[in-house]
């Protein structure tokens, strides 16, 4: 059984996720309104927390998102989310993940949209592993990390235990 190391303590996913949030507010100073949308259930908590953090340093009116597809096959299953269209029309969207493995999911989450304009799209993952196949790539990043294919990067975003870990 692989050994778990804890690459990241809670008061590091704090610091790091405050710190995207003042870089989401500052290259959107001009907007009114942005829309932050969380991929699945990590991504969806990181999106929470990033709106919380946004909203205590700022006044942007922001709309939080979530976006449900399967990881493992996007291509199989419909991507469902909790927006209308009119909701993310002309606004910058931000999707948000947990960690940027092969950047598949993230393909398939900027897919759906790709049919509506949009002032920009952009992407803030909390770890990126750079061990991308598909060209995507995170606008934000708490922590860029070199890892092997063999290796695992876990979230835990609640909780005593939160933290990021690598096995």
């Amino acid at each position: 059984m692989s050994s778990k190391s804890k690459i990241l303590e809670i008061e590091q996913v704090n610091q790091k996720l405050n710190r995207i949030a003042w870089q989401i507010y500052e290259d959107n100073l001009h907007e009114n309104e942005i829309v932050v949308v969380g991929v699945s259930k990590r991504g969806l908590i990181l999106a929470k927390q990033l709106t919380k953090l946004i909203k205590v340093i700022s006044d942007l009116h922001i709309i939080l998102g979530s976006l449900d597809l399967d990881k493992d096959n996007p291509y199989e299953k419909e991507v469902e989310i909790n927006l209308s269209k009119i909701d993310y029309l002309n606004k910058v969207v931000i999707i948000v993940d947990d960690v940027l493995n092969s950047g598949k999911t993230l393909m398939y989450a900027s897919k759906h949209f790709l049919n509506t304009p949009l002032k920009r799209l952009s992407i803030m993952v909390l770890v990126d592993r750079n061990h991308n196949t598909y060209p995507i790539k995170a606008n934000y990043t708490g922590l860029t990390l070199g890892t092997t294919l063999k290796e695992y990067i876990n979230v835990i975003l609640n909780g005593p235990d939160k933290g990021v870990y690598l096995s």
